[in-house]
């Protein structure tokens, strides 16, 4: 796809996705991989590079935040990002069956070690063949999580900036070109002036 940017998700394709994964060999595991995109807006490397120090808080428990250091991030650019319930719950069941591994990576392959990115982008292209979306790809989850926050984040009472902050984007301009535009919106927008 060079040249094209990966599609958005409806809230439907996400939940094909979820239902997808729950029928894969490791459904707790790729369950979450699909909500580290999706609702945590999370690129295919650092999601490879996450680990469990990053998502548990100072009790032992999942946080309410993803601390996504440095290392872990596209260009050094760590972040935090406030972790999602649904996002929670499936951290937790999955560090509930992790528990076992001495793999301090959330995301493992079948064998135990680290996912690389390349094959969380090769899982997430299965996925999208396998329940008939084309024009998707690893970073579509991103790119619906960005979107989905700047259409809402003036009913959080933020801006534009606390979403270029949450995708970790140096530049604004770079978290515009991420945001889909909705043509019903436009419509509304244009029959109010």
């Amino acid at each position: 796809m060079p040249g094209k940017q990966a599609k958005i998700l409806s809230s439907t394709d996400v939940g094909d996705l979820l239902v997808f994964a729950s029928c894969t060999r490791n459904p707790l595991r790729n369950r979450v991989l699909v909500l580290l995109s999706a609702k945590a807006g999370l690129r295919a490397g650092e999601i490879a590079n996450l680990t469990w120090d990053m998502v548990i808080g100072p009790t032992g428990q999942i946080s309410g935040m993803i601390e996504l250091r440095d290392h872990a991030a596209k260009k050094g650019s760590g972040r935090v990002i406030p972790i999602h319930p649904e996002l929670r719950d499936a951290l937790a069941a999955l560090r509930d069956v992790a528990a076992q591994s001495k793999s301090n990576r959330v995301i493992r392959s079948e064998r135990g070690g680290s996912m690389t990115p390349l094959s969380i982008v090769v899982w997430f292209s299965r996925a999208f063949k396998n329940i008939g979306l084309q024009g998707c790809s690893s970073h579509s989850g991103r790119r619906t999580f960005v979107t989905r926050a700047a259409r809402m984040v003036h009913k959080a009472g933020g801006s534009l900036r606390d979403v270029q902050l949450l995708a970790g984007h140096r530049s604004i301009q770079t978290t515009q070109r991420y945001i889909d535009g909705d043509s019903d919106a436009q419509r509304k927008l244009v029959s109010m002036i």
